[in-house]
């Protein structure tokens, strides 16, 4: 059943104004009841755990229908860092890497550290289209950058990875949840739900084109990646699945008891309503800055102070590189950026009538 956001809004109850969404985002409360539920049965020991590994099912197949795929191509983990790390892996001595100059270590790390003179070179955002080319193998990149809110040019990026025949690897941590995402375009796609997907932290997704997956070894192989897991406890022989899920590592229980539900609400809403809703808030909140506006949920802005001067007042948001960095989102309301434009001195008025601050470009 559709809900609209100002009927969803009432899923949250932020104390003050809650603007660090990319940093982690607010539970809706079905996932925060859920996961109350399963606290409550673990501390008391009144049930079996099976049940609490379904939520990790469920939250995969909300995962794959939020970005447009296969259930088949889903794998599972705690963490971007480790499931990146089974691709850097399986990467030939030699390879060329592009990836950004502004890139979360996360994503970049796995690939830097993999040594065997696996080459790593990185570029601007805008620059990453025009950088791949004949000599590149992998193309390792976030759809939106965390500390900026700068997104890449997806289009682009995939037609120069397939005209030189470059595997693409995208951390849409920091797009999925608001920004539309089509995982078919890529050959991997990478996102933790602790963010905008508003799950608790430790679950984390990665999409696979089936045909790379002969090439991926899966060196965390336990019971969960087996063809029938519950059948894989003990002993020989290999009998991994042969989806995606071989690549699973054993879900921790409660973080996934929560992320099913709370993806789940943001199906319910619909990404094309919290895309909108998130830009023109962001966009509003651009225009009282004195900003043009722009094309995603996070704002990055140079006011000294900011951030102190905003959390004296309840309202929380985050620094990065000397800037303050909004991060806007289906709980939030014209009102807070009234109130937060108030607070650093900035005329309302002005956001509301400017022209500008409804365009989603």
């Amino acid at each position: 059943m559709p809900i609209a956001i100002e009927e969803a809004r009432s899923l949250w109850q932020p104390e003050g104004i809650y603007l660090n969404t990319a940093s982690y985002g607010l539970p809706p409360r079905p996932a925060w009841d859920a996961l109350q539920a399963a606290l409550g049965d673990w501390r008391a020991g009144r049930t079996s755990w099976e049940h609490w590994g379904d939520a990790t099912e469920a939250a995969r197949a909300h995962f794959a229908r939020l970005c447009g795929v296969p259930v088949e191509w889903i794998a599972v983990g705690g963490s971007v860092s480790t499931l990146v790390g089974l691709i850097a892996a399986s990467i030939p001595d030699g390879a060329r890497v592009v990836s950004t100059d502004v890139e979360f270590t996360s994503l970049l790390w796995p690939f830097l550290a993999q040594g065997r003179s696996v080459e790593v070179r990185c570029v601007p955002v805008a620059r990453l289209a025009q950088a791949i080319d004949a000599c590149t193998d992998v193309v390792a990149f976030s759809a939106v950058q965390s500390s900026t809110g700068e997104l890449a040019d997806l289009d682009a990026v995939a037609a120069a990875a397939a005209h030189h025949g470059a595997l693409t690897v995208v951390d849409a941590t920091h797009a999925c949840g608001w920004l539309p995402f089509d995982g078919r375009g890529f050959d991997v796609f990478i996102s933790a739900a602790y963010k905008w997907l508003m799950s608790p932290r430790g679950t984390a997704f990665m999409g696979v084109r089936p045909g790379l997956l002969e090439r991926l070894t899966p060196h965390a192989a336990g019971w969960y990646a087996g063809d029938d897991p519950h059948s894989s406890y003990y002993g020989p022989p290999l009998r991994l699945a042969s989806t995606a899920r071989r690549l699973d590592a054993s879900p921790a229980w409660f973080s996934w008891v929560g992320t099913a539900p709370a993806i789940e609400v943001v199906l319910q809403i619909g990404v094309d309503a919290v895309h909108e809703h998130d830009l023109r808030l962001a966009n509003l909140f651009r225009a009282g800055l004195g900003l043009e506006p722009g094309d995603s949920a996070i704002v990055s802005a140079d006011v000294p102070g900011a951030e102190e001067r905003l959390r004296r007042s309840a309202v929380m948001a985050a620094a990065r590189a000397g800037r303050l960095r909004t991060s806007w989102h289906v709980y939030n309301t014209e009102e807070d950026v009234e109130r937060v434009l108030d607070l650093l001195g900035l005329s309302r008025a002005s956001a509301r009538r400017s022209p500008r601050a409804s365009a989603g470009g």
